[in-house]
């Protein structure tokens, strides 16, 4: 099949394109007519705040959205001063106007609460509510952000001295498409034309990238129309496909260019790429999906969004790399083995500009026009012309001839040394992980200079940290001994560690319910607070309405947050003991062997543990914050789960291009000792380019200002890091020289009964071009007095 697939397109270019363009056309106009509908709402199934929800909404409308955010002033003559309050009275008016939006004035009666009464800010900060309905997403929460911020630009209270005004909350902050994904694309041209030699071969593995990433964003775009996915879902799309795209087109195109080198015609050598390494990025694709796609299982909208996005994305690169990359290899035939002088600065043109739009730095931009010129200057003048000039990169050394075959020597030799010092760096790495804290960031963690960010320091100076995220206590009331019962609540509340103040119950618009508004003493983010929540409900709240018939429940945003945190912290090991088992299953069936499978599990493990310990290191003790714009908070507690799936496929992908190659070997060898080095050999280069250019992309993502976004971009980094050095070059050939031929053992039981699933193929017979191809790597001599020359 896979054969037949490479071939078909390898003949059939056009087919295949005008497929994708149709299916990539369809997809645009789609997601143009729908457009995005991303939401970030949580709830947890059965849960305390979940019930909470259910009764504000009812009774209360869209305070039970947990969506909106705040206008927060500061004036240093106090926020009665006249012309203050005349002119943010007009301008709440305003804001309050919009359709679907609501804003608590604290000019209001009873809105008194909303102006700081204590400290040295007493009387000049105050807040202003809002209310957005919840069938806002979160595109159009952050547009009505940018409207609320343009009314106050045009309401002229910024002119009035002494005047600080900010709009708070994440919904209203918007998100800014990110940029320096850029930067892993101008490592990846450097990094792509030194490993494929051809500046061709590089333009063909990022385009396939790009085409697939692109059409995974647009149906993106119409699955948040379908189902709740994450604003930060695009963007972590992106990030993955480009990962993934590159290096599975990277894994192909080697394997075919190994062929053509060793005496395929191109047609076979593409048919022959795609029974083995083809096999392999299935086998690693299917992975990578099915992992996401078991998020679904856990019954979080949320967390069922972020994967069903990220698994849709590696998909459609997955089907890119098997088609479009042999139709272009079909199309442009022994073409990708010549690289020229004008290739070669027009592409090093292009990748300093794609470093400056990363890095916003615009004058480097002109390396766009400038590379533009050099093709043009390039087509024109005859054979004499320096650009027009064939570059020939060195023919590859025999494989017991590289540095890469005598590292595995030098380890094997060793391997007790090297296995043991690598799995204690690798356990070492790992043991932050111990203290994991799972939990979401506030928004203290913006960027200091972004609006919502300052709003925040403001309400925090002036009501205490625990203003920007009160807990609604609320009940559902039928008379008067009910609201008694609460305001007993109410007094329990105020005598409680933790609790700054708790108002006196509030009944609903219908009568119905009752709210109390408790302020803790502590952040959002704070582990005392999420501490507070479980007290009050075990221990103030179920003695103090035992006998009462009145059910007082703990909601609002962090509630939500808190028991979101402890849902998924509770089934995060069933789910990575279900990926483990299925992936032990499918490598013992690959391998035949059951040695092999084990170990790869517990590599995997603790690289990917590892890249836990880093996170926790960072992003929740703060080490580098400095350095990398990151603030102390707990880690997000669907991060773990996503990133598991991500690295266990994106590792399977590295164990099964690196152990086919030692079995294959080792098959055909019956030598345990030279099939280790002779497959480290073979498929280190592209191993090590492949796990650059990831960590290249990944960490680029670093620099965004999104935490979230961050923490997946190191994350994911750290990881592929980790797994492609000490784990792929030390302990695997370490290992595998300490057990042997014990790595393949399998029961003879066990191998009658579990399927054969080979991922290195059947080669073709025939070793030579078929009539229709061109000669290998050959076909396009130099010009008549051209004189080539030698790179690399």
């Amino acid at each position: 099949m896979y054969i037949a697939l490479g071939q078909w397109c390898f003949r059939n270019p056009w087919r295949v394109f005008v497929a994708w363009l149709g299916f990539a056309v369809t997809v645009g106009l789609l997601a143009g007519i729908v457009g995005p509908s991303f939401g970030a709402a949580l709830n947890t199934p059965d849960s305390e705040s979940d019930r909470a929800a259910d009764v504000l909404s009812t009774h209360f409308g869209d305070i039970g959205a947990n969506i909106g955010g705040s206008i927060v002033v500061r004036s240093s003559s106090g926020v009665n001063d006249p012309a203050v309050r005349s002119t943010l009275t007009d301008l709440f008016a305003t804001v309050d106007a919009i359709d679907e939006v609501t804003v608590n004035s604290p000019y209001d009666p009873g809105g008194r609460q909303f102006i700081a009464q204590q400290g040295p800010h007493a009387g000049q900060i105050a807040v202003a509510e809002i209310q957005i309905s919840r069938s806002f997403n979160i595109d159009e929460a952050g547009g009505l952000g940018e409207h609320i911020t343009e009314l106050i630009d045009r309401s002229g209270v910024r002119d009035i001295p002494g005047v600080q005004i900010e709009v708070g909350g994440a919904w209203l902050a918007g998100q800014e498409p990110p940029e320096t994904e850029a930067i892993g694309l101008a490592f990846a041209v450097f990094v792509l034309i030194a490993a494929v030699g051809s500046v061709m071969a590089m333009g063909v593995t990022v385009g396939t990238a790009l085409i697939g990433v692109g059409i995974g964003a647009l149906t993106i775009t119409i699955l948040s129309n379908l189902a709740t996915v994450p604003d930060i879902a695009p963007t972590l799309g992106v990030m993955i496909g480009l990962g993934v795209g590159i290096d599975y087109a990277l894994i192909i195109l080697n394997r075919y260019r190994e062929w053509v080198r060793s005496g395929f015609g191109p047609l076979d050598a593409v048919g022959a790429a795609l029974d083995s390494a083809g096999r392999s990025v299935v086998f690693a694709g299917a992975t990578v999906v099915v992992s996401l796609l078991g998020l679904l299982l856990m019954g979080l909208p949320f967390v069922a969004g972020l994967g069903l996005s990220a698994a849709i994305t590696v998909a459609i690169v997955m089907a890119g790399s098997m088609t479009v990359l042999p139709a272009v290899l079909g199309l442009m035939r022994n073409r990708m083995a010549t690289t020229r002088v004008r290739g070669m600065l027009a592409a090093s043109l292009v990748a300093v500009a794609l470093l400056g739009f990363g890095l916003g730095l615009r004058p480097l931009l002109a390396g766009l026009p400038a590379a533009a010129a050099v093709l043009i200057a390039g087509a024109f003048g005859g054979p004499r012309n320096p650009l027009r000039r064939i570059l020939h990169h060195r023919q590859p050394k025999p494989l017991r001839a590289t540095a890469w075959y005598r590292l595995s020597r030098v380890v094997q030799r060793r391997a007790w040394l090297f296995a043991l010092g690598g799995t204690a760096v690798l356990v070492l790495a790992a043991a932050p992980v111990f203290a994991l804290r799972l939990g979401f960031s506030d928004e203290g963690n913006f960027p200091p200079d972004s609006t919502t960010r300052k709003a925040y320091d403001l309400i925090a100076d002036g009501f205490g940290p625990g203003a920007n995220g009160p807990l609604l206590i609320v009940a559902e009331t039928s008379g008067r001994q009910d609201v008694l019962a609460l305001l007993e609540l109410t007094d329990s509340l105020n005598r409680t560690d933790g609790v700054v103040a708790a108002s006196p119950p509030f009944p609903s618009p219908d009568g119905g319910a009752a709210m109390i508004r408790v302020l803790p003493a502590t952040g959002p983010q704070d582990a005392g607070t999420e501490t507070l929540v479980h007290t009050l409900r075990d221990q103030v709240i179920a003695p103090t309405m035992s006998g009462t018939g009145v059910d007082a429940l703990v909601g609002g945003t962090v509630a939500f947050q808190i028991d979101f945190s402890d849902y998924l912290a509770g089934r995060m090991w069933v789910f990575f003991g279900a990926v483990l088992g299925a992936s032990f299953l499918l490598l013992m069936a690959v391998f035949r062997s059951l040695v092999v499978p084990l170990k790869a599990v517990i590599m995997n493990m603790l690289s990917i543990g590892a890249s836990y310990g880093v996170l926790v290191a960072v992003f929740q003790w703060g080490w580098f914050g400095s350095v990398l714009g990151i603030q102390p908070a707990p880690i997000e507690p669907f991060i773990p789960m996503m990133l598991f799936a991500v690295l266990f496929g994106l590792s399977m992908d590295y164990e099964v291009f690196l152990l086919s190659r030692m079995k294959e070997e080792y098959e055909r060898t019956g030598d345990p000792v030279n099939s280790v080095a002779d497959g480290l050999a073979a498929t280190a280069r592209v191993i090590t380019a492949a796990a650059a250019i990831m960590i290249v992309v990944f960490g680029s993502f670093v620099l965004e200002e999104e935490r979230v976004v961050k923490l997946f971009g190191l994350g994911l980094a750290t990881a592929i890091a980790i797994d492609a050095t000490l784990v792929r070059m030390l302990i695997v050939p370490s290992t595998m020289e300490l057990l042997g031929a014990r790595n393949w053992w399998l029961p003879a039981w066990l191998d009658r009964i579990i399927p054969n699933l080979r991922v290195e193929g059947e080669l073709p017979d025939i070793r030579q071009a078929d009539d229709e191809d061109l000669e290998p790597e050959h076909a396009e001599q130099p010009e008549h007095g051209e004189e080539p020359e030698h790179a690399g």
